[in-house]
């Protein structure tokens, strides 16, 4: 009798692996066959060897292949920090966007850039620096005003803090020469349009490093998910290890910032998706999240670039068209 619900649940979890395999496939396939040249499938596995027309192999390895694998990690690393924002915080509706994170990170970003700072590696530097600056504002102001880290006044504080890192950026950009301008709208509006392949391999490095770090720490998500005094009975120092969850889970959204600008929504969508087929244990919830994270934003980013097509549509754009209907319908669940 007691085993039904546990292969049950084993089968649940083995479809929504094999669903989410096949789509991350298929949208990545799109993403390099279509474009401003549609190209077969077998002539984009032949450009990736290396074989066929030297344009058709410039297209795929040089355009197409960074944007595609770029827009899968960012996908990847806002999914799992949204996971394990919403798992340290216990509540469904926290994520690197609404919370100010990524916001202080495109400050970080933009304020650089504003300065003149060119090298891409700086850049993600004080990506990293407004980040962390900005959730350690957003804590101070729930505890100064809650007395605690409260998660709903978390939140609120969040959105102070996001709308208060917009008005930095204008007013970083409020005399900025046009190319400044061009290349600061970037992080603004969201896009994989520049990828390239340092940007691929460092925003690769930061969410092995970040997320293997969040999946290796599942298991305190998985105790502060039980309460304050459980999890402390269990040995668990809650408040630093919700801090420590909430770092980490802040420096990976900063990283996407860094490599492809402000993206919202995806880290609050998809861990709401990843429960919902079936992921209860806090790693495998990372893990799926980060799969499904990867499909969500290739494909995103595969309209971004052909619904308006030769036009290129913010990728931040077309995440929050899914993803604002997503939230209110949640909160309105939650409330009711």
């Amino acid at each position: 009798m007691t085993l039904r619900p546990v292969r049950h649940t084993e089968r649940t979890a083995g479809v929504a692996w094999g669903l989410g395999v096949i789509l991350l496939l298929l949208v990545v396939v799109l993403g390099l066959s279509i474009g401003a040249v549609s190209i077969q499938t077998t002539q984009v596995i032949n450009a990736l060897r290396g074989i066929g027309d030297a344009s058709t192999i410039a297209i795929i390895r040089d355009l197409r292949a960074p944007r595609v694998l770029l827009a899968a990690l960012v996908g990847a690393g806002l999914a799992t920090s949204g996971a394990a924002l919403q798992g340290s915080l216990r509540n469904p509706l926290a994520e690197p966007y609404l919370l100010g994170v990524s916001g202080g990170a495109a400050v970080g970003a933009v304020v650089a850039m504003a300065m003149g700072v060119t090298q891409p590696a700086l850049i993600t530097l004080c990506a990293f620096a407004g980040a962390a600056l900005a959730t350690l504002v957003v804590t101070a102001i729930a505890r100064v005003v809650g007395g605690s880290g409260d998660t709903k006044l978390l939140l609120m504080a969040g959105v102070v803090v996001g709308a208060f890192a917009n008005a930095a950026i204008l007013v970083a950009l409020a005399d900025a020469p046009p190319e400044r301008l061009r290349g600061a709208l970037f992080w603004m509006m969201g896009s994989a349009a520049d990828a390239t392949w340092p940007a691929v391999a460092r925003c690769a490095a930061a969410l092995l490093l970040l997320g293997g770090v969040l999946v290796w720490r599942a298991r305190d998500l998985d105790l502060l998910a039980l309460g304050d005094e459980p999890a402390a009975a269990l040995g668990v120092d809650v408040d630093r290890a919700a801090r420590r969850i909430f770092l980490v889970a802040s420096w990976l959204a900063a990283a996407t910032v860094a490599a492809a600008g402000l993206i919202g929504f995806v880290g609050l969508v998809v861990p709401n998706i990843a429960r919902a087929l079936g992921a209860r244990h806090h790693r495998p919830m990372l893990l799926l999240s980060a799969l499904y994270g990867a499909v969500l934003l290739v494909a995103a980013d595969l309209l971004a670039r052909t619904l308006r097509a030769p036009a290129d549509l913010p990728l931040g754009a077309v995440t929050a068209l899914v993803g604002v209907p997503f939230f209110l319908l949640r909160l309105r669940r939650l409330a009711a």
